[in-house]
């Protein structure tokens, strides 16, 4: 027969693991979630708004750049607001969140905030967007593209505040980290998180895709769903989970890692 003693150290044993594993499948789950989204997003405005990106700004500046040389002052208007609001966006989105820059939680409330005001905004494009029968033109067209850029603006200044070397919204350089670190280069290594994100946004282009090409008013709801997702998990979080701030996180955990979560 087991000893009860031991027993019992072997509960208290799983007990601690079970939240570090959580918390190391958090930041993975989290990158997925947003990236997922954000490829749903730019294939709406791609093949919608007037073949925009809400989120990939270098694109839009090329494009820019492109339609100035041929005088196309329609592909020059769409790409120049989408560059507009998503500099709007990261910048409303900088100066919120920057009374918590002292906060001891790596993921302070505010940044959860400010997901949530995403979520809002990407709730008025999906008004907007049935409202013009997922079809709009003109300065609808327009309106709509700003909007899905702000929210993507949103979303890159919350993820900047948590401090990680890793973009929901633009994945050039989580490609880059995961190509050096499948060579080995030093200091080099493929972190899980940037590889879930450059599935998750496929996936979500993907997705994004066949819903356009079946039920395109039902699209919002491909946006919404990964962030509304991300909003309640934080503010469970944030209820539920208190760990000191000085606990060690490892890099691979440093995107919402659980460990850096607090009560207040």
């Amino acid at each position: 027969m087991a000893h009860p003693d031991l027993g019992a150290a072997a509960t208290a044993a799983v007990g601690k693991r079970a939240p570090s594993a959580r918390a190391s499948r958090w930041p993975i789950q989290v990158a997925a979630a947003l990236t997922f989204g954000t490829g749903a997003i730019d294939v709406a405005t791609l093949t919608h708004l007037g073949g925009g990106f809400a989120s990939i700004v270098t694109g839009n500046l090329i494009m820019t750049g492109l339609s100035l040389v041929h005088a196309d002052t329609a592909a020059a208007a769409h790409a120049s607001t989408a560059v507009a609001g998503f500099v709007s966006g990261v910048a409303v989105g900088t100066r919120a969140t920057r009374s918590s820059a002292e906060h001891p939680s790596r993921w302070p409330p505010g940044v959860t905030w400010l997901l949530l005001v995403e979520l809002l905004t990407l709730c008025g494009f999906g008004i907007g967007w049935v409202a013009t029968s997922a079809a709009p033109t003109g300065p609808a067209q327009l309106g709509l593209l700003a909007t899905a850029a702000v929210a993507m603006g949103l979303q890159t200044a919350a993820i900047r505040r948590v401090g990680v070397p890793l973009s929901t919204t633009y994945l050039t350089g989580a490609m880059t980290g995961v190509v050096a670190g499948l060579t080995g280069a030093p200091r080099s290594r493929c972190e899980p998180a940037a590889v879930a994100s450059l599935l998750a946004a496929i996936g979500g282009a993907i997705a994004g895709g066949m819903v356009l090409s079946t039920i395109p008013a039902a699209m919002p709801l491909v946006m919404l769903a990964p962030l509304g997702a991300v909003v309640t998990a934080a503010a469970r979080r944030h209820r539920g989970v208190g760990v000191t701030a000085t606990e060690p996180a490892s890099p691979g955990n440093l995107l919402l890692s659980g460990a850096r979560f607090d009560r207040r």
